[in-house]
């Protein structure tokens, strides 16, 4: 007979090879079962010192989720000021638009790529079929003054009429500036809250005259109340034609073109198309770099992305190093444990408890212990993050991600942190323990 058939053979009076399974695997459930007890029997019966136990992994969960909470939801916050300033799906076209960039690189962008001018603008306007959307920005400083009332260093740009297209720009009073406006050069401004509420109040300001660096303009607009970003203030616009910021400030100034793609989808061909575009106008050769620069939405998102997670990657460790100390309360409250219990420990052994039953038991009671602190600390750093968002500008976005990385480095630290006191009392012989004082 073949060893496979009698392998597959019950001799009589001995127990089938599933039941002998299943009973180990309820001896197993029941073992962990009567370990669970003990260790929270213990817990519950030294309450003030597992709580002063448990501070130590409380503030490092707390510390991480908290600080993990501030850095998603500045790298959201930044994204979402992009979207409204620059627009999605959106490109500029300038003669150096990329960020983050060198001297050396900065330098040799300077003396390589040309100023872009309005000839360069209606080149792209007029050919581009893919494009929803152009404008050109131009930007400088200026005092807005009304009479004896000045406002200072007011932000004064140069803009197409097709700039609400790209932007969030929502107008409260009045009008945006028309194609006929930008065309005709018309003294005509479009002016942010901020300055509206410092030099005429609540009073109706369209049709009312503003002097921006001493030449007068006529308000047709007041752009809704867009409030701060990092402290600076984002009303303090005014809005002219850029024909005539031109006219005003000199015509020999780079224009910087933002344009708007259909979709996502077709961002980057647009890109392509402007490419070709300004190539034929600045009649390069094939071999030749491009003589301008074009930098998507897109990239500035990206490179946001990076630097919040250059943060995430420098703060988090640090703030892990929190829990790591709880770690190390953990183990001398479990080594403390284990001296206090020994007779208890002797007694279970002399009954029949094994030494991975008494280990089984100490390291259950250090990971409870760290487990509870990590749901304490989270609940901790739920109500910090309500705080901090109620009572400063910056924004809190806890993840599951950052909720992860604290449960499961707490979990876990309690498991390593009980592992030499478990080891410990495991190694104890049954008679010395019941015999000590």
């Amino acid at each position: 007979m073949s060893t496979t058939a009698i392998e597959g053979l019950e001799l009589p009076g001995s127990i089938p090879r599933s039941r002998l399974y299943s009973h180990v695997r309820l001896r197993s459930f029941a073992a962990i079962w009567e370990a669970f007890k003990i260790a929270v029997d213990s817990i519950w019966s030294h309450k003030l010192r597992s709580v002063l136990t448990l501070l130590g992994v409380i503030i490092g969960v707390a510390s991480v989720v908290t600080v993990g909470g501030a850095i998603e939801g500045l790298g959201y916050y930044v994204k979402d000021r992009l979207v409204s300033t620059f627009g999605s799906n959106t490109f500029i076209l300038a003669r150096i638009a990329r960020i983050n960039i060198s001297s050396e690189e900065w330098e040799k962008l300077i003396k390589r790529n040309k100023r872009l001018y309005a000839d360069d603008l209606k080149a792209v306007e007029e050919r581009c079929n893919d494009c929803e959307a152009v404008t050109p920005v131009l930007r400088t400083r200026a005092d807005v003054k009304v009479g004896n009332k000045t406002f200072y260093d007011g932000n004064v740009q140069g803009v197409g009429a097709d700039l609400p297209k790209i932007q969030e720009l929502d107008i409260e009073e009045g009008r945006f500036l028309s194609n006929f406006d930008v065309d005709h050069a018309r003294p005509y401004a479009v002016i942010g809250a901020d300055i509206r509420e410092q030099l005429f109040g609540p009073v109706d300001v369209v049709g009312k005259e503003i002097k921006v660096g001493g030449d007068t303009f006529i308000i047709q607009g007041v752009e809704k109340r867009n409030g701060s970003f990092f402290g600076q203030s984002l009303d303090t616009n005014v809005y002219v034609p850029y024909t005539a910021w031109l006219k005003k400030y000199g015509t020999r100034r780079s224009l910087e073109v933002r344009i708007k793609a259909p979709s996502a989808e077709t961002l980057e061909s647009t890109e392509d198309e402007v490419r070709v575009i300004m190539r034929a106008k600045h009649k390069l050769r094939p071999n030749q770099e491009d003589d301008f620069d074009i930098l998507a939405s897109q990239a500035i998102q990206e490179s946001v992305g990076q630097f919040t997670g250059a943060i995430a990657a420098v703060v988090t460790p640090i703030t892990l190093i929190s829990l790591v100390v709880g770690g190390i309360v953990i183990m001398n409250i479990m080594l403390v444990t284990v001296t206090e219990r020994t007779q208890e420990v002797g007694m279970r052994k002399a009954v029949g408890a094994r030494r991975k039953d008494i280990m089984l038991q100490f390291l259950i009671e250090s990971a409870l212990l760290a487990s509870f602190g990590g749901v304490l600390g989270l609940m901790l750093a739920y109500l910090l993050s309500i705080v901090i968002r109620t009572t400063t500008p910056i924004p809190m976005t806890i993840t599951l991600g950052y909720i992860l990385l604290a449960l499961l480095t707490s979990g876990g630290i309690g498991v390593i942190s009980g592992m030499y006191p478990a080891h410990k009392a495991a190694k104890l012989d049954p008679i010395v323990a019941l015999s000590r004082d």
